[in-house]
């Protein structure tokens, strides 16, 4: 069980340096990388706002994202090539919990920032996150 969860947290840590590439991005309009936590109020091992999320690079990126209305719920992304993708690929729209290896709704889940880089983490619910922590004291 445990090397199951060391695995579910690899494979989490490998997929949170997926990023998105948007046609819009050009010399005049660079990607910015991802901001430092303590700028904006949170540390990691923090919950951060799903709004404040980019859902398809799973990052924090400290400030409001553009808001994906799909199915009564609401996702979020930082261009316009996530804001399409987001609906289109049910991948986007899903992580796996760190803790559980369940599959959750990132527009339902706790979200909570595991990385110095902004990187983020999906949790069912906060539970799940004392428990992962409890268990692993990874952060």
């Amino acid at each position: 069980m445990k090397m199951l969860r060391s695995m579910l947290f690899s494979a989490l840590l490998i997929t949170l340096t997926i990023s998105c590439s948007s046609p819009e991005n050009t010399n005049n309009n660079p990607i910015l990388p991802a901001v430092t936590q303590k700028q904006f109020g949170y540390e990691k091992g923090q919950q951060v706002p799903q709004d404040m999320v980019c859902m398809v690079n799973d990052e924090f990126m400290g400030k409001k994202q553009l808001a994906v209305p799909l199915d009564g719920k609401i996702y979020y992304g930082c261009c316009e090539n996530c804001k399409e993708r987001i609906p289109k690929d049910e991948n986007v729209r899903y992580a796996i919990d760190p803790h559980t290896g369940s599959k959750v709704d990132k527009a339902k889940a706790y979200i909570v920032l595991i990385g110095n880089e902004g990187q983020v983490a999906y949790f069912e619910h906060q539970d799940n996150y004392k428990l992962f922590l409890k268990q692993n004291k990874v952060l």
